[in-house]
């Protein structure tokens, strides 16, 4: 059996320590008692904390782990998949209150990289951001926190929209309940893919969810100091219906369209043009979620003429047709 070690610590979310221990836990296990089959355990799981002291989660469930990470050796550590579940606390403070956790994570050294070791859930990915281990790399984290963690971590390649990365040997899930996503996935890649489709089918999991952008609301992208790049994107908000250009952007602007590109791209994370596409989706988001307005006509709302065009671009950034988001998210 493959030995799994999920960190806890104060400010942790409950379900995503107890959650994720109970999927891999029953990994091989249930499907075969609802079949009457004999139940083959494919992990082993324990609980850390740093003194091997109880931790307190965010909804005030206190925790009993199964030992101390602190006194593990660093040849017992490359043994195990080591997960970091959701901060579910303030992570500012969970960051500042964990300099060892932080510091021992950042001495975490595997030889098999082709092998996921090590993982996050939701605003986990802090926590191995804050050591260095996502640098280069890419990663996803909960989407209403890309923002903060673009900043924090500039040297990481963030997905936002993405509901599982992987690169190397480190893997992250998004927001929330995406430990489902994270679980299943490292069910396959462990113990194979016939175990992960009956544990997702005993669990009545979704195993074919791969983004996250359609939970997601506008980003945020306005925590800069910018003021043309702010005044355009406040034009922006009254005008992405109508027809836009790069020219009449540099022109609204004063700048030169190089510069615009680029200060809008520092500023924003995005270039005019994508940010304008991100407005345009938002706003079809909300004619789907609130209306009835048929996709013809919310597609001549948001500024595009072409159905089959909108419908590959919203479906592009939302993972969903724009009739499918309709049905899931429509009132």
């Amino acid at each position: 059996m493959r030995s799994v070690s999920v960190i806890g610590f104060d400010g942790a979310l409950a379900s995503a320590i107890t959650g994720i221990i109970d999927l891999l836990r029953l990994a091989g296990v249930t499907w075969a008692r609802i079949n009457g089959e004999t139940p083959v355990p494919q992990f082993s799981t324990q609980l850390l904390t740093k003194d091997g002291a109880p931790c307190r989660c965010i909804n005030g469930l206190t925790i009993q782990p199964d030992g101390a990470w602190s006194v593990r050796q660093q040849t017992d550590k490359n043994a195990d998949l080591v997960i970091i579940p959701t901060i579910g606390g303030s992570i500012d403070r969970v960051l500042a209150e964990n300099p060892e956790l932080i510091e021992w994570l950042g001495n975490f050294q595997t030889s098999d990289a082709g092998q996921v070791r090590l993982a996050s859930n939701c605003t986990g990915a802090f926590m191995l951001a804050e050591a260095g281990l996502l640098d280069g790399r890419q990663a996803t984290t909960h989407w209403g926190f890309s923002n903060q963690f673009r900043q924090r971590y500039p040297a990481v390649d963030l997905q936002p929209d993405k509901l599982v990365t992987v690169d190397g040997y480190v893997a992250c899930a998004g927001g929330g309940m995406a430990w489902w996503d994270l679980g299943i996935y490292l069910v396959e890649r462990y113990a194979g893919a016939q175990v992960a489709r009956e544990l997702a089918k005993a669990f009545v999991i979704d195993a074919g969810r791969t983004s996250q952008a359609p939970y997601s609301a506008l980003q945020a992208r306005r925590y800069h100091s910018d003021a043309a790049i702010l005044r355009l994107q406040e034009w922006l908000d009254g005008h992405f219906s109508h027809p836009v250009t790069l020219q009449s952007l540099a022109s609204l602007s004063g700048l030169a369209e190089r510069s615009l590109i680029r200060r809008f791209k520092a500023a924003t994370g995005d270039t005019p043009t994508s940010y304008l596409q991100v407005l345009r989706i938002e706003a079809a988001r909300q004619h789907l979620e609130n209306s009835r307005v048929a996709v013809e006509e919310v597609t001549r709302l948001v500024g595009y003429e072409d159905v089959s065009s909108f419908s590959r671009l919203f479906r592009k950034h939302t993972g969903l047709a724009p009739g499918v988001y309709r049905s899931r998210f429509g009132r």
